[in-house]
């Protein structure tokens, strides 16, 4: 999406991650929620979000993955573009079975380098334990092993999936199927995009029961 639109992807876990890798104290803080499964505090990510949208390579366009994951961090989110006149223009929510979700993120594989995903079953690197983008080492990060997903999965229960409402009061909420090959998917999300009209600045990634989100951010509506 972001190579085809020419968007930056924002992750706010690896935001919160290479706080905590360089010591930090909101990456101190944040790791002892990320490793429980629980959400971090708005402020710290708020804060880590907002501060990295402000770099030049954000200003064509960005997409949030991960957040915001709850009411409060997107009316925050929202005020806080607004002073600098821009906004969320896209939230895209892509529905999948709650077994099929849970099967695709516990046991998923991140390159320690270029932080590139895989899937031992679904998506397997050319080579065990090798990142095909960069060679670096994969590895199983403690918030994707099985338990912690679960618990991730309760939270966003509870906290999250009323986000749904909240885009969707004033049609920023787009559904689409997640199901079937990544390639499939993409041109599902292509299409929902280009029939919005929506080709220029950002969007989010939630993950829910039957879905995994996306929000898209720009410098204007769109």
């Amino acid at each position: 999406m972001c190579e085809h639109y020419g968007w930056t992807r924002i992750a706010s876990g690896e935001l919160l991650r290479a706080a905590a890798a360089a010591g930090t104290p909101a990456g101190v803080e944040a790791k002892a929620f990320l490793d429980a499964g629980r959400l971090v505090p708005d402020v710290v990510i708020e804060q880590l979000v907002l501060e990295r949208m402000a770099q030049p390579d954000c200003q064509t366009g960005v997409v949030l993955d991960g957040f915001p994951r709850t009411v409060a961090q997107a009316t925050a989110l929202d005020a806080a573009l607004a002073q600098r006149r821009q906004g969320v223009d896209l939230a895209l929510l892509l529905e999948v079975e709650s077994a099929v979700l849970m099967e695709r993120l516990a046991g998923r594989l991140t390159c320690r380098s270029c932080a590139a995903t895989y899937h031992p079953r679904l998506l397997p690197p050319a080579q065990e334990g090798v990142c095909d983008r960069c060679g670096g080492s994969l590895y199983v990060r403690d918030d994707d092993q099985a338990e912690i997903v679960r618990a991730r999965h309760a939270v966003y229960e509870q906290e999250t999936e009323p986000l749904l409402a909240y885009y969707a009061h004033d049609a920023r909420l787009q559904r689409e199927s997640g199901h079937g090959a990544v390639d499939e998917v993409w041109e599902r999300v292509r299409r929902v995009i280009d029939a919005a009209g929506r080709r220029g600045p950002a969007v989010n990634g939630l993950e829910k029961e039957r879905s995994d989100e996306s929000t898209r951010v720009g410098q204007t509506a769109l």
